[in-house]
């Protein structure tokens, strides 16, 4: 019987949308969690969902019967996880939940059958709680810093335990505890390449009040230059991959570091196509130009927004401007741009999202992605329109992705406007390509779109005892 069982929600097989990406990644945090806890002899069993399925989990620990349970939860992977939640209590496991999403819900997760929760990093506080849990059981856990459990009938949380300061002395993550060569199979299979994740540093002290630091905290804590580069050429030898993936919040947040690892790259003659994830402020000449010598073929910038304003209200401490200026920089020296819109941040009008299709057109990214904004429990966003929040499900039928904040504009509403958005700035793109038949189409959406804003712009999100509430509901009936 090992000491600890850890797994995840993510599951390929209980997810269309994911069927349909086909682009898995396993969770880097939890086989960090698996090799620390293996470096100093904990015994550990890990059941990697991704290719399972909730009726192999449900087998898996029936016959196996775990005394105790560590599940990483993500909001995307909620449901799943009380599922499992439930079904390890059925064998008598004590359940742990760690990740992003259950510190924000700690009442509800330990209301739906889990005992502890961890906040913010696992390792060193699993290694003290698993033999605390095998000598005390759920007593006494007060002793323990960072974690959540019930006392008294309420959730009490312990005191903060420090971040980890030395990456470097850290384990890599535990890769061979599951069938990599099965994603790097997927990816092949789906996308022609095959693909490795990894991360260089934790962390992201940027102040952005819609994104979740519930984990890592505002810090940043960045690996040493010869461990990242030793495992990246442990992973060339091992798996050989045709793409990296750094999973950082912020790449090239310290300039310095990305010019030594370029040169400690260099050194040994490694590289290997990647893709990262920046910010257009911690980008410059030198930079880009590690980067491409490097391999980096693609860079994402979270632009958000092309409007100032909207970005100022987000507290990006960005310009728009800047992210133009870097888009054609990056792909001057040939690495593709893809950039992530937020659609719906509080007190957006309709001239913010003109501002941003004018900035799309302008800095023409290869690719950008939208999405209408939610606000995530714990963040600043969230704090700031709280009395505006509301959600129709009860708590265990949605997640944050489902709150409604009233006085915004509708669903219907942002549904136009994304039409409009995607086909304008496309439009525009490939004006001079001489594909008539596809630029029709572009501008006859395009067109679709801004004129269904034009007849939703009065639609609010209001609250159901309200008149906004039915003013909504009548614009929709007569549309």
């Amino acid at each position: 019987m090992s000491d600890i069982l850890l797994t995840h929600g993510y599951c390929i097989a209980e997810d269309a949308h994911e069927q349909q990406i086909m682009k898995p990644y396993p969770p880097l945090g939890l086989l960090y969690i698996s090799s620390y806890l293996k470096e100093r002899e904990f015994s550990v069993d890990l059941f990697d969902m991704t290719f399972a399925s909730l009726s192999a989990f449900r087998n898996y620990v029936t016959e196996h019967r775990p005394h105790v349970v560590g599940i990483y939860c993500l909001m995307m992977t909620k449901f799943n996880v009380l599922s499992m939640v439930e079904m390890c209590q059925a064998v008598g496991a004590t359940v742990i939940l760690g990740g992003p999403e259950p510190i924000n819900y700690a009442q509800e997760y330990l209301a739906h059958g889990a005992d502890v929760i961890v906040a913010s990093e696992g390792e060193e506080t699993l290694t003290e709680l698993i033999p605390h849990l095998a000598r005390h059981g759920l007593t006494q856990l007060d002793t323990i810093q960072g974690i959540v459990f019930v006392h008294d009938g309420k959730p009490f949380r312990t005191p903060p335990r420090p971040l980890q300061k030395d990456l470097a002395s850290r384990p890599w993550p535990d890769r061979e505890a599951i069938p990599l060569d099965r994603y790097l199979q997927t990816w092949k299979t789906h996308h022609g390449q095959s693909s490795v994740s990894l991360i260089t540093a934790r962390g992201c002290p940027y102040t952005c009040e819609w994104c979740s630091h519930s984990v890592f905290g505002h810090t940043h804590r960045r690996r040493s230059v010869e461990d990242v580069a030793d495992e990246i050429a442990w992973i060339k030898e091992r798996y050989n991959p045709d793409l990296l993936w750094f999973a950082d919040d912020v790449f090239t947040i310290v300039p310095r570091w990305t010019l030594q690892l370029r040169d400690e790259l260099k050194r040994r003659g490694l590289r290997i196509p990647f893709e990262c994830i920046s910010r257009a402020d911690r980008l410059n000449e030198k930079v880009v130009d590690a980067l491409a010598e490097m391999g980096c073929y693609r860079l994402w910038i979270g632009a958000e927004s092309g409007s100032q304003r909207i970005l100022e209200a987000m507290d990006r401490r960005t310009e728009a401007a800047d992210v133009q200026q870097k888009t054609k920089m990056l792909q001057a020296r040939g690495i593709e741009v893809g950039t992530f819109i937020m659609l719906g941040y509080d007190g957006e009008q309709i001239a913010d999202i003109a501002a941003t299709v004018d900035h799309l057109k302008a800095a023409s990214p290869d690719v950008f992605l939208t999405t209408v904004a939610y606000p995530i429990k714990g963040t600043k966003y969230f704090e700031k329109i709280a009395a505006n929040v509301h959600v129709d499900e009860a708590w265990d039928a949605m997640t944050d992705r489902d709150y409604r904040v009233f006085g915004r504009y509708s669903a219907r509403f942002y549904n136009f406007a994304t039409r409009w958005m995607v086909n304008e700035v496309n439009f525009h793109k490939e004006r001079g390509s001489g594909d008539w038949k596809r630029l029709g189409k572009l501008w006859v959406n395009g067109k679709i779109g801004r004129i269904g804003m034009t007849l939703t712009q009065h639609e609010r999100e209001g609250n159901p005892s309200g008149r906004g509430w039915f003013a909504r509901e009548r614009a929709q009936k007569a549309w």
